[in-house]
Order: structure tokens, then C-alpha cells, then sequence
């Protein structure tokens, strides 16, 4: 598998660049597009793999996390500077399903073909399970109610204020779990797992170097891939709000779901956690708040509120995680479970 995404890499990156120079069709350069950056996602998941393994499961998964979510960063910063807030917003509604739905149930069901019960830190599954309630329940539904009677200006005053206690909280639950309160909450499999030597499959600078490489790849080619959405769009008559919640957080996830279900068959089962949750709640507490506050630059501002489609699915995916995930063990049916939810909501989107 490995061979064929380099094979898409040295393909896919000179295909976008000539075919977006000369204008080759939209719908055949979406095709390149969506495989050149899922190609160039694995390269970032098996970076982040070699780093987690220097650094451990809660740096590893935070870091796959973050670059895994600098590629939708990127393509929604674009989508931004073209006005398309509601593609943006619904990203950002995928993303969150995608995590914990998606992603969360490739992980418990692949992984639970294979073993019969997986551990991981209920600690941190608890400890996620109130960010989660945080930053997807409470952060995302109060402005939908508050805002009901609110002006223009005031509902993105308020949208400004809630980013930036989004970020500070944010910042301060990676100072709790990284540094003040990093190895107290550990269990016996987490102990156990410290011990298991496992060579990464490249170097600390390599790796680094890699990763920093594919994010500027991602880059370019996230930019001309918002160039094709109203095209394709219109081709199949894919609404935005469907573009932005299946498509762009699929492609925009790639590497959060290759890194998660691969650390879920090797029975790592904190990094596949942390992972899919930890992904979600730095896209609820981190890039949407960072997202609002960089459309203030652009014409038109994005305040930080989702449809009521939007919100449901939302919130419905984060109680359904926080039930599962919170006795700190997990099985392919419970895998199954989420698919379940993310096929139905995935329907729901289709047919809006």
C-alpha cells in the first residue's frame, strides 16, 4: 500500500501542476486532486507514526491530529478567500462526524475483527469526554440559541468572543494532559505499552522533514481543489453542504484514517483514540475558532454558527462517542455502531 501512494505522489503532484496550467477539465482534475492529497495524507500519518513512537501515544496522536487537520485548515482557509463560508462550516461539521464516527468506527471495527476486546485510557477517555461535551455541545449549540435575536454585528462579536475561549481552553487542556498532569493518569496497558520496543520506520528529522514537505504539497493542491467544487457540484448535483460534510472531510481526514485504523490493528488502541477524538476536539476548540477569526480578513466574515441539520448530527455523534468510549474498551460492534450512524447521517446530508 505503501508503493502505490508513492506512486500517487510522483504521479498526482506533476498531473495537478500541468493540468491546472493548462486547464484540463474540473471534473478529471477533482479525480487528481482528491488522490494526489490522500496520497500525500499517508506520507503525514506514517511520519506522525514514526514520531509517536519517539515521543509516545498522547504527542503521537496530538501530532497526527495536528497535521492531519492542517490540510483542512488549508483547504478551508482557501474556501474562506472564495466566500464559500458555508462549504467551510460544513467541513467543519464533517470533520467532527468524520472523527468520531467514521474514523473512531473504522478503528474499533478493523481492530475488533482482529481482537476480541481493546483497551485503551479511560482516564483519557473521560477526561475527552468533557472537552467534547465542551466543545462540540455547548460551544456550538449556545450560539444557535443566543444569536436568534441578535444582529449581524453582534452574532460575529460573539462568535469572535467564543473562539477565543475556545483557544485558550484548548490550550490549556494540552498544557493538563502534556505537561502538569502528563503520566499521572496512566493504566496498566499504557504502562505496559512503554515497555514494547518498536523501531520507527524513519528518523526524527526525516520525518519532520517529510511532514513539513507534504503540508506545502497539501497546500498547493488544496488550493486548486476549492477551484473545481462548484463545477463538480454542479456536475453532480452535489450541494455545498453535501461537498463540505462527505467530501472535503474525507479527503481533508485521509490521514487521520489510514494512521487510526493502522494503530487499531496493531492493538494500539490510545493512539486510535486519540486520534479520532483527540482530531475532533482540536477541530471543535482549535481550527473552527481559528477559522472565524481568520475570515475577519477576508469580506466576508464566518461567525461560528452551523445549521440545525449541522448541530443535531453534531451533537447526536459526540453523545454517542462520549456512551462508548467512557468504560475505556471497545469491539467491532461497537465499531459498527458508529458506521451505522455516519452511513445514516451520510444519506441525511445527501438527500438535504
Amino acid at each position: 500500500m505503501n508503493k502505490v501512494f508513492s506512486v500517487l505522489v510522483l504521479v498526482g503532484v506533476p498531473l495537478s501542476i500541468i493540468g491546472a496550467l493548462m486547464h484540463w477539465s474540473s471534473i478529471l482534475m477533482f479525480i487528481i486532486y482528491c488522490l494526489t492529497i490522500i496520497a500525500l495524507a499517508s506520507f503525514m500519518g506514517r511520519a506522525t507514526e514514526s514520531l509517536a513512537i519517539v515521543a509516545g501515544p498522547r504527542i503521537g496522536g496530538l501530532l497526527n491530529a495536528t497535521f492531519g487537520n492542517a490540510v483542512e485548515l488549508i483547504i478551508s482557509i482557501f474556501a474562506l478567500r472564495e466566500g464559500l463560508i458555508g462549504v467551510v462550516l460544513a467541513s467543519l461539521t464533517g470533520s467532527v462526524l468524520g472523527n468520531l464516527l467514521l474514523v473512531a468506527g473504522l478503528s474499533f471495527f478493523v481492530g475488533g475483527l482482529k481482537y476480541k476486546r481493546q483497551k485503551f485510557n479511560v482516564y483519557d477517555a473521560r477526561h475527552n469526554s468533557g472537552l467534547l461535551m465542551f466543545g462540540v455541545i455547548v460551544a456550538f449549540v449556545i450560539p444557535e440559541i443566543f444569536t436568534k435575536t441578535m444582529s449581524k454585528s453582534d452574532t460575529l462579536n460573539f462568535s469572535v468572543g467564543i473562539s477565543i475561549i475556545l483557544i485558550v481552553l484548548y490550550l490549556a487542556a494540552l498544557l493538563f494532559k502534556l505537561v502538569t498532569h502528563r503520566g499521572v493518569y496512566l493504566t496498566d496497558n499504557v504502562a505496559e505499552d512503554r515497555h514494547e520496543e518498536e523501531e520507527p520506520e524513519w528518523g526524527k528529522w526525516k520525518a519532520l522533514i517529510i511532514l513539513a514537505i507534504a503540508t506545502v504539497a497539501v497546500g498547493y493542491v488544496s488550493e486548486k481543489l476549492v477551484d473545481t467544487f462548484h463545477t463538480v457540484g454542479e456536475a453532480f448535483g452535489w450541494t455545498e453542504l453535501f461537498i463540505g460534510v462527505v467530501i472535503v472531510a474525507i479527503v481533508g481526514n485521509a490521514a487521520e484514517h489510514a494512521s487510526a485504523i493502522i494503530m487499531a490493528i496493531k492493538n494500539k488502541m490510545d493512539i486510535a483514540v486519540e486520534i479520532a477524538i483527540g482530531s475532533t476536539l482540536q477541530v471543535a476548540m482549535f481550527v473552527a475558532p481559528v477559522l472565524v477569526l481568520i475570515s475577519l480578513m477576508f469580506p466576508v466574515s464566518m461567525p461560528l454558527i452551523f445549521s440545525m441539520p449541522e448541530l443535531i448530527a453534531m451533537v447526536t455523534a459526540a453523545l454517542l462517542m462520549i456512551i462508548l468510549s467512557n468504560d475505556g474498551e471497545t469491539n467491532w460492534f461497537e465499531g459498527a455502531t458508529l458506521l451505522a450512524a455516519y452511513l445514516i447521517m451520510g444519506i441525511g446530508f445527501y438527500l438535504l
